[in-house]
């Protein structure tokens, strides 16, 4: 899978940083999906390779403008660039009631079909490639963080045993590849017999705001990467008090070393730490990584990351 942040910053935007958004792609084929879709994503989506018509689903964690003012906006463009297939949206109750009021009020028209699931209420949804599952945070309003598992394990052609019992390279090898059963000089050979188990399904844990990592320890379970807000540093969160219930840097920082999740990925910085100035988001990481000893990273606008099959979780760099 990877993860390519379209917006980073925490309310508002900055020089450097769009509000939130982050697009999530799968390990095979075309599809992606949208995580949050603050106001100008569609503006950030022209700086990327990503296209609407390629869009599987949206998944909005909480109603705060930040995270969802883009999302008319990204439906409209997508019906103005010629997308006809269905797309689901999964978001809190209140998300739908004022699209539709937007729907309405602007005459915004859709030549495609919303499929709407209330996150208050979600089971788990099955993709093609992916199950995602949601949990309820803690925020001042409804939010949720969302866990994107691949659903089948990879699996390998154990070749010396083909090779060992003369089933020749070739298309029968690739239907065994599949799963499928083969016939080889009128005996049937079962695929299973010649698959071994790959690396386990990997999965990447997305939050939405909020000031009680814990709850996600159970989501985390068996994860790779963990993507999380981390507003504050401890020294301006103390300042700025409960009422905006986000995270700071210690805190999700501790946390993840409590659940031994190997990758932390923090972002939602608030605007008054710039990439360069007197308070710097250098100040997120320096407090983040005497609490946490894995791979640790701050999501920057358009970063690119890779979670390999095995594991293995690195930042793309551009050539």
């Amino acid at each position: 899978m990877k993860l390519q942040f379209l917006g980073t910053s925490a309310g508002v935007p900055t020089k450097q940083r769009n509000v939130t958004g982050l697009a999530l792609s799968e390990s095979e084929g075309k599809g992606w999906y949208l995580i949050d879709c603050g106001e100008a994503t569609q503006h950030q989506l022209l700086h990327t390779h990503l296209t609407l018509n390629t869009l599987k689903a949206i998944f909005i964690t909480h109603v705060h403008g930040d995270h969802s003012y883009g999302l008319p906006g990204i439906l409209a463009s997508a019906a103005m660039n010629g997308r006809k297939n269905p797309l689901t949206i999964v978001a809190p109750a209140a998300i739908q009631q004022w699209l539709a009021a937007t729907v309405l009020h602007t005459q915004l028209y859709l030549p495609y079909e919303l499929e709407f699931i209330d996150a208050d209420t979600l089971p788990d949804v099955k993709f093609e490639q992916l199950t995602v599952s949601t949990t309820a945070l803690s925020h001042r309003v409804p939010c949720y963080g969302y866990s994107f598992q691949e659903i089948a394990a990879s699996t390998n052609l154990n070749i010396v045993k083909l090779q060992q019992d003369g089933i020749p390279r070739g298309p029968l090898w690739g239907q065994i590849k599949q799963g499928l059963d083969v016939e080889v000089n009128g005996v049937k050979v079962s695929a299973q017999h010649y698959l071994q188990q790959g690396h386990p399904p990997q999965k990447i844990v997305v939050a939405g705001d909020n000031d009680s990592p814990q709850l996600l320890a159970e989501t985390c379970r068996d994860g790779s990467v963990l993507v999380h807000e981390a507003t504050y540093t401890k020294a301006i969160a103390d300042k700025v008090g409960s009422g905006p219930m986000h995270s700071y840097a210690a805190q999700i920082a501790a946390f993840a070393e409590s659940i031994n999740i190997p990758h932390l990925v923090l972002t939602h910085f608030s605007s008054r730490y710039q990439d360069n100035g007197p308070t710097t988001v250098m100040e997120i990481y320096d407090e983040a990584k005497t609490q946490y000893h894995g791979q640790l990273y701050l999501a920057r606008d358009f970063a690119e990351f890779q979670l390999q099959r095995n594991g293995d979780f690195a930042e793309v760099i551009a050539e």
